[in-house]
């Protein structure tokens, strides 16, 4: 029997540069969450309007999912013998989401809601083809949320497209 230290699993010692690279994209991924979570919270409570109800509430219930994402990226990095960092290490990055000038402005904020989700779309999808052949786990974690930001990406795209119709 191999033990870890020597094996073709991610925790082996002989694959420290593969895990460490993986370990610096989940943290992007987590980072990437915390500030989507913060925008989300935001947007939900700034909103006005009537025509902006459905969006708060839809953004409300992505708050809970998304950090629930954020927590799973961390456990990975901690699994993968990295240190989840804390906020002295954030840097704020979605311009697109920041709060508009009026508060009904529901088409700006659901656009900054597709362009965050689009960058986890892409993030995301170099996250799973790094992990090929090497990181089953974070891969099959990974597709997993994918398949939530996929669907996010969708739900904002149909109320665009309403919005954009009427």
């Amino acid at each position: 029997m191999t033990s870890v230290g020597q094996s073709k699993d991610i925790l082996g010692s002989n694959n420290t540069e593969q895990r460490d690279k993986i370990v610096q994209l989940l943290t992007t991924a987590y980072w990437m969450e915390i500030e989507t979570v913060m925008n989300y919270i935001q947007a939900s409570t700034n909103l006005d309007g009537v025509r902006a109800q459905e969006i708060s509430e839809s953004l409300e219930e992505d708050v809970q999912e998304e950090l629930g994402h954020a927590q799973r990226f961390a456990q990975r990095i901690k699994d993968l013998y990295g240190t989840v960092p804390g906020s002295a290490d954030f840097s704020a990055e979605q311009r697109f989401l920041q709060p508009p000038n009026k508060s009904t402005d529901v088409v700006q904020v659901i656009k900054g809601v597709m362009e965050a989700e689009r960058g986890a779309l892409e993030h995301y999808n170099k996250l799973i083809e790094t992990c090929d052949g090497i990181d089953w786990v974070t891969q099959d974690m990974v597709i997993e949320i994918l398949e939530d930001e996929q669907n996010h990406y969708r739900t904002f795209e149909s109320f665009l497209m309403e919005y954009e119709n009427s």
